[in-house]
């Protein structure tokens, strides 16, 4: 059982602790995102101009909640959008920095985290994250203050991984299988393999949680891989026991193991929710 108490530290500590290497492995597609501002969610890549999500960010006040390494925020700037980042880890706010500096398209930096968003109540227009602090806030926090800071008629926009996903994940894992093995309702604080304290919620707590806080929901897309990448299955299974090898080679069966699965049932979530006027 995780004391809800501590995790914000533990997140921070971990973040600080993996941020090198996070960045390193993403390098590509943070810079690519970047440099060209042709931005896409989650894990699968989903070309924003695709889902439309944000839809037109040109001229609006946009938070961007845990931004990591700051490519979403930069290519939202290079849009023409006024952007603000905020995230946990020092370290990964060190690494905005230097994008920003190689890219030249500077923006605020906040260190902080969601639970206690550090703006005045109707201050944006969009607040978004693709995978970010709503993945490792307190919902129950984390939503009211998106909430609050954002005007009337404002979206808030966020990707995670869906709780169907996260059921079939077994303790000290961190791939899916095709059996339940976690409490779905026991969702909201979850210790993972790679030491970070994960968050997330029953579709119906998340319902509630939204209306509870005066949003709407718009829109509950689930992104799909968009092409398979081989035929058949993997020699072993989708419970993250494929056949070993060298290291790569079982990084790239589990790799595989996770699209075939993403491409039967839902892996991630993006909630599009507007706060009403008057």
């Amino acid at each position: 059982m995780i004391d809800g108490g501590t995790h914000v530290r533990t997140n921070r500590a971990r973040w600080n602790e993996i941020s090198d290497d996070y960045q390193r492995l993403n390098g590509p597609q943070i810079r690519r995102q970047a440099f060209t501002g042709d931005i896409s969610w989650g894990l699968w890549e989903v070309p924003e101009s695709r889902l439309g999500v944000l839809g037109e960010v040109a001229g609006r006040d946009v938070l961007e909640m845990g931004c990591g390494g700051g490519q979403w925020s930069t290519a939202l700037a290079r849009r023409g959008a006024r952007v603000v980042g905020l995230d946990l880890s020092e370290r990964q706010l060190l690494h905005s920095r230097r994008l920003a500096a190689d890219t030249g398209l500077a923006f605020p930096l906040v260190q902080a985290s969601a639970e206690t968003v550090p703006f005045a109540a109707g201050s944006f227009d969009i607040v978004f994250a693709d995978h970010g602090a709503f993945s490792f806030a307190d919902p129950m926090r984390a939503i009211p203050e998106a909430a609050r800071v954002l005007r009337p008629g404002g979206l808030l926009a966020f990707s995670h991984v869906s709780p169907i996903y996260e059921i079939t994940v077994r303790p000290g894992r961190n791939s899916p299988g095709t059996r339940l093995t976690r409490d779905y309702f026991g969702l909201r604080l979850v210790a993972e393999a790679d030491g970070l304290v994960s968050m997330n919620l029953p579709y119906g707590a998340w319902i509630r949680l939204f209306r509870d806080s005066g949003l709407v929901v718009e829109d509950l897309l689930e992104p799909r891989p968009s092409t398979p990448v081989f035929d058949g299955r993997l020699d072993g299974d989708l419970d993250g026991s494929a056949a070993g090898g060298t290291g790569r080679e079982s990084a790239a069966a589990a790799e595989r193991a996770d699209e075939e699965w993403a491409r039967r049932w839902p892996s991630e979530c993006i909630w599009r929710l507007r706060k009403p006027v008057g």
